[in-house]
């Protein structure tokens, strides 16, 4: 049977017209047949009778030399070039002119791929997808650049292998490197821009009541702006700020109308007290007619008559004040009532604004705000391959610090941990408060190993800064356990695995850090 890698070359492929190419030149040495000779007469007999019974390295270079030197046009050249060296034995000049051989003749030899087209065309066509969408779609706001790729790729739709690659190569160089200038200067815009933004929030911050619900919102925003900004982490925002847009919107209302019903409130029992100083004037009044009457009377008859108008208009004052005195206290409970509402709302709104990430004492996220930003980084670990650390720490000997130094003392140490880990942690990271002296710390694009020497980082910086506290330095230190996320794992399952770490860590003593196991099975 005939080995099928014995079969001569396909005269369709590119090996096959390389090797046609060639035995019309003379250059293909053939043991199966003796074709006509070539120009030169390098037949393929010639080439066997040249290297027959040689099996030196010089005869073998000089019968190489001979060989090429026989072949026509450049080859021809180069074979007498390996012939002047080989006669004088300079092997550097006979390397040199190989390697130029090589260079120049072998390496430019294309092998095709199974649909017929050469690599390099391949290479032109995706170069030039590349320039003429990729790269033209990204210089749509530079219209000095605009042009340039579209130009770029006519000029490699008609570059075929052979053809000088000079000029194609400059211009692709200058616009890599004005892209690259301006892309600097994109950047710096970005930096100016979020830095005006940053500033201009600051600056509201300062105008607001220290009450106000605005806070939650800025504060939001400035989070955003001073980490790494992703399509992600935007639109999370966008998503979180509409939806507290909408309950502001809900909420505010409720404080209007509480306030117009405290306003009507408020009128009607002005309106009353008008009234009642109409009716109290107009008795004043009649009081002073009474005492001239007084005067004037002659009988027991008009003295009785007298005595009843007093009594009936002295009744009629007396009832409108207990009216008025029932109306008021009404009126102050329905206030009170209004302003009790009016606080609700507001602290509502203050809620609402902040959609209570936060945790008020230490500033760290809370249990709410940690369920968001884990689950955006677990998305984001599984959609790019990222590594997700996520570590729960517990605060050693907390409840000792707190029967010594009372509950502001213990907040201290709450928030003197929180304020450390903020100080060395990337941007990226979070610390979030579950309660109590429980916090956990999330690290996204984070290794095992960098992970672990993080919180071993953090130790060290709480162990050299004792916290100041009743003139004491108090050493603040906690036990951690440590999980790395794994593709598919979901958020409570992590935090288990870290949870059964931190209790590993406590049995084995204070100040602890312990690697969490992977999931059975």
């Amino acid at each position: 049977m005939t080995d099928p890698h014995d079969a001569p070359p396909s005269p369709g492929t590119a090996v096959g017209r390389l090797l046609s190419r060639r035995q019309s030149a003379g250059t293909v040495l053939d043991t199966a047949s003796e074709p006509a000779p070539g120009p030169k007469g390098g037949s393929s007999a010639m080439l066997q009778r040249l290297f027959a019974g040689i099996d030196t390295p010089e005869p073998l270079l000089a019968a190489f030399a001979n060989g090429m030197s026989t072949l026509p046009g450049e080859l021809g050249d180069m074979g007498l070039r390996l012939q002047s060296a080989q006669r004088s034995a300079d092997w550097v000049s006979y390397g040199r002119a190989m390697r130029q051989l090589i260079d120049k003749y072998i390496r430019t030899i294309e092998q095709e791929t199974p649909d017929g087209q050469p690599d390099s065309l391949r290479l032109r066509e995706l170069l030039r997808h590349t320039v003429g969408v990729t790269v033209a779609s990204l210089l749509q706001n530079m219209p000095e650049l605009r042009e340039e790729p579209a130009q770029l790729a006519g000029e490699l739709r008609h570059w075929h292998p052979g053809q000088p690659l000079q000029p194609i190569e400059q211009r692709l160089r200058e616009l890599s490197h004005q892209i690259g200038v301006r892309s600097d200067g994109w950047q710096e815009q970005q930096e100016l821009l979020l830095s005006l933004f940053d500033l201009l929030l600051d600056n509201i911050s300062e105008l607001l009541d220290d009450s106000s619900w605005l806070h939650g919102q800025v504060h939001a925003v400035r989070s955003l702006i001073g980490g790494p900004l992703d399509r992600d982490s935007v639109e999370q925002a966008r998503a979180n700020l509409r939806e507290v847009i909408y309950k502001q919107g809900l909420l505010k209302q409720g404080i209007v109308e509480s306030k117009a019903a405290m306003k009507n409130v408020m009128g009607g029992f002005i309106d009353r007290l008008d009234g009642m100083a109409v009716s109290t004037g107009e008795y004043h009044d009649r009081i002073s007619s009474y005492a001239l009457a007084l005067k004037e009377a002659r009988s027991i008859a008009d003295l009785n008559q007298l005595l009843q108008d007093v009594l009936q208009d002295t009744g009629r004052v007396q009832d409108q004040a207990l009216q008025a005195r029932d109306h008021l206290g009404n009126a102050r409970r329905e206030v009170e009532q209004a302003e009790q509402r009016i606080a609700e709302l507001e602290q509502e709104l203050r809620e609402v604004s902040g959609l209570i990430r936060s945790d008020p004492l230490t500033g760290a996220l809370n249990r709410r705000g940690l369920d968001e930003l884990l689950e955006r980084e677990r998305a984001r670990a599984a959609r790019h391959g990222h590594p997700l650390a996520l570590a729960l720490l517990d605060l050693d000997d907390f409840h000792q610090t707190n029967t010594l130094h009372g509950h502001a003392g213990g907040d201290a140490v709450l928030r003197h941990l929180v304020e450390v880990c903020q100080l060395h942690l990337r941007s990226s990271d979070a610390i979030a408060r579950l309660g109590g002296d429980e916090f956990v710390l999330l690290l996204p694009e984070t290794p095992a190993a960098d992970s672990m020497s993080t919180l071993l980082r953090l130790q060290r910086s709480l162990a050299q800064r004792p916290l100041p506290l009743d003139g004491h330095r108090v050493p603040v230190h906690f036990s951690a356990g440590l999980a790395q996320w794994l593709p598919g794992e979901a958020a409570d399952a992590l935090l288990r695995r870290a949870d059964a770490a931190l209790y590993a860590a406590k049995r084995v003593g204070k100040n602890r850090v312990q690697a969490a196991e992977p999931p059975a099975g």
